[in-house]
């Protein structure tokens, strides 16, 4: 079965709204529906998507001091991806709008956002 563009676009919309509904109503830190990270269980140490729930739970929230706490990287990274998804959904990009995605988003952008999380790694567990 073939589902329609239009219909996937709509189901995706439908479930980041229940998404943005769960999570700005229910605190992960006080409801067991929410997964837990898994390298934190096993080892003790947090990921860099340590507190991502937290924080997005807080941003829904307007509470942006609690959400830097939680996860400064996922709050500092949100324009990034924002950027991201404008850049893919720009149909037919100029010459000006293909090469600061090859700034933003090309090889050395990859390489300095795997860097910042590597040392956003390393300094949270310190």
């Amino acid at each position: 079965m073939v589902i329609k563009k239009s219909t996937r676009f709509i189901l995706a919309i439908l479930g980041l709204g229940i998404l943005i509904v769960i999570y700005k109503n229910f605190n992960p830190v006080q409801y067991a529906l929410f997964p837990k990270c898994p390298v934190y269980a096993i080892t003790g140490y947090k990921c860099p998507g340590c507190g991502s729930q937290r924080a997005v739970h807080y941003l829904l929230n307007f509470d942006l001091q609690n959400a830097l706490k939680e996860n400064l990287l996922l709050v500092i990274a949100i324009p990034y991806i924002i950027t991201g998804f404008v850049f893919e959904s720009i149909k037919q990009p100029n010459e000006k709008v293909l090469k600061w995605r090859k700034i933003i988003f090309g090889y050395q952008a990859i390489i300095i956002v795997f860097l910042i999380v590597i040392s956003f790694w390393i300094l949270r567990n310190c």
